[in-house]
């Protein structure tokens, strides 16, 4: 099986994105997968002016753009690949993690950690729950698996999975600039309402489950959110995301001190 290891790095140089990313493509060289770590914006996709209900911080400091879409390059390497991992430049991968791309059946086309599957503490669970609600008031119209604990059901797109021959067969030669552009999306790229919180997140959950696509549920020790899951368990990460980097102790930027806290 050819296999790649995808990430995005874009902008300002921090120690905790140098420490994940060469965390992941280690990673890569001992599965036997390729790495590539974009550094370079391509897509720059932007939200509509004159629409958007994003924050200008959003994308105005970025040169107009919004770095988050970069992912979505990966359908690029979909040709020559059996199998993709994207990762996000803010997961750190322990050295004794497993091969990720044998969770993929062949049947299934993506995989992803749903965030409702996580040991989240009650704090983090009512506040997914308000997240979820909110965004998917307007899309009541697909069944979201809805409970009383966490909302409705979402992935977090910090780790994606894909099947190559598969995806290709449901982009049906989109690019991914077609893919983002999609009238379809445009509510998610602009940030309509609640939406104005997302990035690539719900715009995938939402074009997968409008597109009928059933979504292989990792074991969440695949994408462990520091600090939103009940202490300890951290320990039993395979991949620790260190989302909200602004809250975390100096910006994340003492390393050695994070990673006391989850070895």
């Amino acid at each position: 099986m050819k296999k790649l290891v995808y990430q995005i790095y874009i902008g300002k140089k921090l120690k905790l994105y140098d420490h994940c990313t060469n965390s992941a493509k280690e990673y890569a060289e001992r599965i036997g997968a390729d790495y590539v770590c974009q550094t370079v914006p391509t897509l720059k996709i932007k939200p509509d002016i004159f629409s958007t209900n994003r924050h200008p911080n959003a994308w105005e400091k970025h040169g107009g753009f919004m770095p988050i879409f970069e992912k979505e390059n990966v359908f690029d390497y979909f040709k020559d690949y059996d199998k993709c991992c994207v990762i996000d430049a803010d997961i750190y991968v322990r050295p004794t993690a497993p091969d990720i791309f044998e969770e993929l059946p062949d049947n299934y086309t993506v995989g992803s950690v749903y965030e409702c599957d996580l040991p989240v503490t009650n704090q983090y669970a009512a506040k997914i729950k308000q997240y979820s609600t909110n965004c998917w008031s307007a899309y009541m119209n697909y069944d979201w698996n809805w409970n009383n604990k966490t909302g409705g059901d979402f992935f977090n797109s910090g780790v994606m999975l894909y099947n190559s021959k598969k995806m290709l067969e449901v982009l049906k030669g989109m690019t991914p600039r077609e893919f983002l552009e999609q009238p379809m999306l445009k509510d998610f790229i602009d940030g309509k309402g609640w939406l104005k919180w997302q990035s690539d997140q719900m715009t995938l959950n939402y074009w997968f489950k409008a597109k009928n696509i059933e979504v292989k549920r990792l074991d969440w020790k695949w994408n462990s959110l520091y600090t939103a899951i009940l202490e300890g368990k951290i320990k039993e990460a395979h991949f620790v995301h260190f989302f909200l980097k602004d809250k975390l102790p100096n910006g994340g930027e003492n390393v050695q001190e994070l990673m006391k806290h989850v070895s």
